[in-house]
């Protein structure tokens, strides 16, 4: 038996069992909750391991919720939306979200993006374990006056200031970051940033890529780091350079 913990948000009864069965039939810890205060009351009290989480509550507004929670704690949270609410999902992914499912949804791909994330959380924990056991620092890269700290998950801006990136975001600055200049698909782009499987339709790394922007582009509306390759994928069109911790004690010091 699984001892991660998921919290389930959903106002409508018969999808809240359903996903509960579906997630204990599987091992995982299931608590439940319907409105914003049972939520927060949640996540104050309990040791959660990820969040689904409806976006739209009856009364109360998923997306604010989702700030809460991303104010009060770095829990994963998987969004669940309409499959038209392309804005919702893009300012659920702005605001911290670590994925989404859109409704009408199919259990199975419910437990694959659950797991998708926890292995992902649990890969960044384990990278921070093993960091902090070793008195050896990783090299940091620097491009167009940033630095992007592995060791501490950080990306540090223009003026020094850490910009905030979620796990998802520096991973995939990372995969970008490593192999600057070189072209990259879509389908490449999910599996080396550790997704699931998925379709010409989803824009999860869209998205995703749209967020990145945003925290390391001089004018995101006219990106100049990570290009668009039309018909083919993304490319980290900046020079990027390693520098060793040695290099970063000297600067600093």
């Amino acid at each position: 038996m699984s001892d991660q913990k998921i919290l389930v948000v959903e106002d409508d009864a018969k999808i809240r069992t359903l996903l509960r069965n579906v997630m204990e039939h599987e091992g995982y810890s299931v608590l439940e909750a319907e409105n914003a205060r049972q939520v927060m009351d949640l996540v104050k009290s309990s040791c959660i391991s990820l969040i689904t989480l409806d976006i739209h509550l009856g009364a109360d507004n998923g997306l604010e919720l989702a700030r809460d929670i991303r104010r009060l704690s770095p829990v994963p949270i998987i969004m669940i939306t309409g499959k038209d609410d392309v804005i919702d999902r893009v300012v659920g992914l702005e605001i911290g979200a670590d994925d989404y499912i859109t409704k009408p949804f199919h259990v199975r791909e419910v437990i694959a993006r659950i797991r998708s994330v926890l292995r992902r959380t649990a890969d960044t924990k384990q990278r921070a374990i093993l960091v902090d056991a070793s008195t050896a620092e990783s090299p940091a890269f620097c491009f167009d006056g940033m630095t992007a700290i592995p060791d501490r998950l950080e990306l540090l801006d223009r003026s020094g200031t850490d910009c905030g990136l979620t796990s998802g975001d520096f991973r995939l600055l990372m995969v970008f970051l490593e192999r600057a200049k070189r072209v990259l698909s879509r389908d490449q782009l999910m599996d080396l940033t550790g997704g699931v499987e998925w379709s010409p339709l989803d824009r999860t790394i869209d998205n995703q890529i749209a967020r990145l922007r945003k925290k390391i582009e001089r004018d995101p509306s006219n990106p100049k780091l990570v290009k668009t390759v039309r018909g083919v994928g993304y490319t980290f069109a900046c020079d990027v350079q390693t520098v060793h911790p040695s290099e970063r004690s000297a600067k600093s010091a």
